[in-house]
């Protein structure tokens, strides 16, 4: 029987750190060594990150990842590392650098893959920035083994998952054509909530037609607003996964692929990751750790009204970056309820994060009378948004005073129908939940409350509001939550009309209101921090609609 070792080296990089990519590709390089492996596999553009984006526009930056891989190489003797890295596109046409494995082995780059299929759809731009290769090869082992090398994207265009296939080839089907013995994908493929389930049948389809082992190996972190869940894994012919590692972390294993057998003797299997509340809290707390860290902070501040949403974004940053890294600042004014004080003091005490109490009344009162000439004697929604401005200045200010970040506090549904004030509740350096519906969020909050109350039960059972008149309620200015979430999942999520939302139920004149007040909110979206992408349609960058545009041909049918 023919057997591989194969190792899974599930790594955590940061965008441009060269240096510090290239000491953990060679720490585990040194670490398969010594478990005897003959392979080792990284990631797709484990030596830069993933997305590099315009960095690989400079060529300072293209040759001096290209001479950390040569540093790499000479790391591998006795065993093959595949290493995702940017080559240089030999051709005198097209872009200047491909998207690319080498195939490192004896202390030298020996061979290499460069990715054929680059997707431009939702939060992806590869073509902006990479030539695609056309034709793929095999390489081998010592032992003669072929491996068959995709990266990522290649492997996403199985022929029996999708009702309508993205590309009109299968590169895995080609690799298999070439004489691959053992397929390899090496990956930087973005979570959202499900994909790894998804992603396992995706690839498993893939062993399972044809006939082969093959060995996912995914980048694990969060870059910007992309977070990567890890969840490498090996699959056997049959379908059945033989290896998993961990989710939301780096990990690291050792699988003896037994290239003659069409099912798994042996099992490495990693938990069952969670799913639900559990995954999505799991994915927001690793994204807020590697954004803050990875801009070289490591403290936070949140505003804390007493809501829901400041509450679940406090909550998720004491988890993500410890409880003595998050402030938590109370700014009431005059409508601001005695209970909504006390449940925001109680959050600090419940998650041990200091609390800093700053009432801005009488700022506010300030900004009344030097704008009396041009208010309306009746208080409107200008003074309501003086009071979120006057909240964001305070906590910038503390920002730049401590040396924190400051955290936006807006949800989904919020965010959609601009429910939120620019340049107030929507000022941060990231916004955590801004991709968790309104409805969600109360999902999260249940969850962080399975074991002991950590977001006050009054947070929960009170009807939500931005309290910034006198008995102001959210359902005064929008639809109830659970009819707005399932509008907006409709139209955002699953594409469809206005006609198809009223056939499934909704009325016409809410469905219509609805989705004119979220193309009107298109400029404040474009204009919000940071998402943290955790479903398959975040706004942000995969978010991508004209600002100044009738948008009357899509929400009148």
């Amino acid at each position: 029987m023919s057997t591989v070792r194969v190792a899974l080296g599930q790594q955590n990089y940061t965008v441009g750190d060269i240096a510090g990519n290239e000491r953990k590709i060679e720490d585990g390089i040194h670490r398969a060594r010594e478990a005897n492996a003959d392979l080792v596999v990284f990631s797709e553009l484990a030596l830069v990150g993933y997305p590099p984006q315009d960095l690989v526009k400079r060529t300072a930056f293209v040759d001096a990842q290209r001479d950390a891989l040569d540093r790499i190489a000479a790391e591998t003797t006795d065993i093959t590392a595949l290493v995702g890295f940017v080559a240089r596109n030999p051709e005198p046409y097209g872009k200047e650098v491909q998207n690319a494995v080498a195939v490192c082995r004896d202390g030298e780059v020996t061979g290499q893959t460069e990715k054929r299929l680059l997707p431009t759809y939702d939060v992806f731009d590869e073509d902006r920035f990479f030539q695609p290769a056309t034709r793929q090869s095999v390489h081998a082992l010592p032992d003669g083994t072929e491996l068959g090398v995709s990266i990522c994207e290649d492997a996403w265009n199985e022929p029996d998952v999708w009702e309508r296939p993205e590309y009109d080839e299968d590169p895995i089907e080609d690799l298999v054509d070439a004489g691959a013995d053992l397929l390899v994908n090496c990956s930087a493929s973005p979570f959202y909530g499900g994909k790894g389930a998804f992603r396992e049948r995706l690839f498993g389809a893939h062993a399972n037609d044809h006939g082969k082992w093959l060995v996912f190996v995914n980048q694990v972190g969060a870059n910007d607003e992309l977070v990567f869940d890890g969840r490498s894994f090996v699959v056997a012919p049959d379908g059945t996964i033989a290896c998993r590692l961990a989710a939301f972390e780096e990990d690291f294993a050792v699988y003896d692929v037994p290239l003659d057998v069409e099912s798994p003797a042996t099992h490495d299997v990693a938990d069952e990751p969670a799913t639900g509340p559990a995954e999505i809290r799991s994915a927001l707390a690793l994204g807020i750790r590697d954004y803050v860290r990875k801009t070289g902070f490591e403290n936070v501040v949140v505003g804390l009204s007493g809501g829901i949403d400041s509450s679940i974004t406090a909550a998720l940053a004491a988890d993500a970056l410890g409880p003595e890294n998050v402030l938590g600042v109370g700014m009431p004014t005059r409508y601001t309820s005695d209970a909504s004080e006390i449940d925001a003091r109680e959050l600090a005490e419940n998650l041990g994060i200091d609390f800093l109490d700053l009432p801005i009344e009488n700022t506010f009162e300030a900004f009344e009378r030097e704008l009396t000439p041009i208010l309306d004697e009746t208080p409107g929604v200008t003074e309501e948004n003086v009071q979120a401005r006057i909240r964001a200045t305070t906590l910038m200010a503390i920002a730049n005073e401590q040396g924190r970040l400051l955290l936006a506090t807006s949800n989904r549904s919020e965010l959609a129908v601009g429910y939120t004030t620019l340049y107030g509740d929507m000022c941060g350096a990231l916004a955590p939940i801004a991709d968790c519906p309104k409805t969600f969020v109360y999902d999260l909050a249940r969850h962080l409350n399975e074991h002991e109350e950590t977001i006050p039960e009054r947070v929960i059972e009170k009807p939500p509001s931005a309290e910034l008149r006198a008995d102001q309620t959210d359902e005064d200015d929008l639809p109830p939550y659970e009819i707005l979430d399932s509008i907006l999942a409709g139209y955002v999520d699953e594409g469809q009309t206005t006609d198809e939302l009223v056939e499934s139920g909704h009325d016409r004149e809410i469905v219509e209101r609805v989705l004119s007040m979220l193309h009107r909110a298109e400029y404040k979206r474009f204009q919000a921090a940071p998402v943290l992408k955790v479903s398959p349609k975040a706004f942000g960058v995969g978010w991508r609609y004209p600002l100044a545009a009738n948008y009357e041909g899509v929400l009148s049918k």
